[in-house]
């Protein structure tokens, strides 16, 4: 199974670069894992909201081909870690190629995007900054592929 992550926009800082570095070089040591940073809508006015959705829309879909989409959406479906890791898993099983988790900007996912998914996955009731997602996800994914590989993770 491989494992794509992709976001607009690059992070800027960098102890967050090196928290997802760190995750990204574990999680590739029980499957392959990508991260892709595409176009991010930047000097636009918020007001433009529809434009800087569409923009960042476009970058995501071209990573997107024939994957199993999972976009991460506030209303979509809560998990704790274990059931997390049995999605997953069910989704190898089932001869999935690769998994593609799509992180919005601060606007979120232009409804096009959302459509598109396989399936919305939300990881908390909580709002984060779109910096943050990108490691609390990259945790739960490594968190999940070490229950998956019966391997010892601090709980």
């Amino acid at each position: 199974m491989r494992i794509k992550i992709v976001w607009p926009g690059k992070t800027r800082d960098q102890n967050i670069m090196d928290l997802q570095n760190a995750y990204l070089e574990k999680i590739n040591k029980l499957e392959r894992c990508e991260l892709i940073e595409t176009k991010e809508a930047r000097g636009l006015a918020e007001r433009m909201e529809k434009k800087i959705l569409a923009i960042e829309a476009n970058g995501l879909e071209k990573h997107m081909k024939d994957d199993y989409i999972i976009c991460l959406f506030d209303k979509g479906k809560e998990m704790h870690s274990e059931e997390f890791a049995h999605f997953l898993q069910e989704k190898k099983a089932n001869s999935v190629h690769t998994i593609t988790f799509i992180v919005g900007g601060f606007l979120g996912l232009a409804d096009g995007i959302l459509k598109r998914a396989h399936f919305l996955l939300s990881l908390s009731k909580m709002t984060f900054s779109h910096e943050l997602t990108r490691i609390v996800l990259l945790e739960q994914i490594y968190r999940s592929l070490t229950i998956m590989h019966r391997r010892q993770y601090a709980k």
